[in-house]
């Protein structure tokens, strides 16, 4: 089990960081007194369920957080695994943070926020000589703070990059959730076909229909290169998931059809992919 106790500055982003543990599938919890932490570790070791586990706890716990220290000790003491994950920014940095979000810092409630900023620094010196890994947030971007998370405590031999291929019909609403839509309505409609209408593109006959036409055959092509050709960009940007929605007019014929051959060949190429049928049963 990997132990992340996660803390720092406020304002530099811890809240974030937590976010991109869980994305690379660590049970979180956010603003834990320290009181706490010795016991949770040994309540988490005893299951086993539980691989990798990170924490945030921080001044928000206002006087319990002299505690951190003490509780660290404990965990020494009982040779736990843990690893301190500082986060840090500048003055400038912080403050132009919470002016954006207009909330207060914890420690400037009754006057400014560098005083607030110069406090917090103060008591947090002790603990940040602990740290295993400072990361200093000022001047990085989401993309480059999630990779610097992933390099130190994802797996390296595990892709964390999802792709989600999903089937819909334009007369039920276009997917809300959906990064990239392809319309397919201007293929050949099996629905007008008798012996077609009432199976749907999960069946042999109605998807040796759709791709006999030469159009289908060239836009599948084409939507391949184009999505693998981003996908990489994708990733680079951060993301972990990208859903691929492509729509017919009910969404049970030439979508499903579709949508099955593109994840049969990204699956071939390497790309973990979920195929999902959204208007299929409607």
């Amino acid at each position: 089990m990997r132990f992340v106790i996660i803390t720092g500055m406020s304002g530099a982003g811890k809240t974030q960081v937590m976010h991109f543990m869980e994305d690379i599938g660590y049970y979180c919890i956010d603003n834990m007194p320290p009181i706490f932490i010795s016991t949770f570790a040994r309540a988490c070791y005893n299951e086993k369920n539980l691989q990798n586990v990170a924490i945030v706890t921080d001044i928000r716990s206002g006087d319990m957080f002299d505690d951190i220290e003490k509780e660290l000790d404990a965990l020494r003491a009982e040779d736990f695994p843990f690893e301190v994950l500082f986060l840090e920014a500048s003055e400038a940095t912080i403050i132009k943070r919470y002016k954006e979000t207009r909330r207060s810092h914890p420690m400037s409630a009754d006057g400014r926020i560098a005083d607030g900023i110069e406090r917090e620094r103060e008591k947090l010196r002790g603990l940040r000589q602990l740290a295993n890994h400072i990361i200093d947030t000022s001047n990085l971007l989401t993309r480059q703070l999630k990779k610097i998370v992933t390099d130190l405590y994802g797996d390296e031999e595990k892709d964390y990059f999802m792709v989600e291929c999903r089937s819909f019909g334009f007369k039920f609403g276009i997917p809300s959730d959906a990064d990239l839509v392809f319309d397919v309505r201007f293929l050949p409609n099996p629905f007008y076909i008798e012996n077609l209408k009432h199976h749907n593109g999960l069946e042999a006959l109605v998807r040796d229909y759709v791709m006999d036409f030469p159009q289908s055959l060239k836009f599948l092509d084409m939507l391949y290169e184009m999505v693998s050709t981003l996908i990489p960009h994708y990733m680079d940007e951060g993301k972990t998931q990208l859903v691929i929605c492509i729509g017919c007019t009910g969404g049970h014929h030439r979508s499903v059809t579709i949508t099955e051959a593109l994840a049969k060949l990204l699956s071939q190429n390497g790309t973990k992919v979920t195929v999902t049928h959204r208007d299929i049963e409607r």
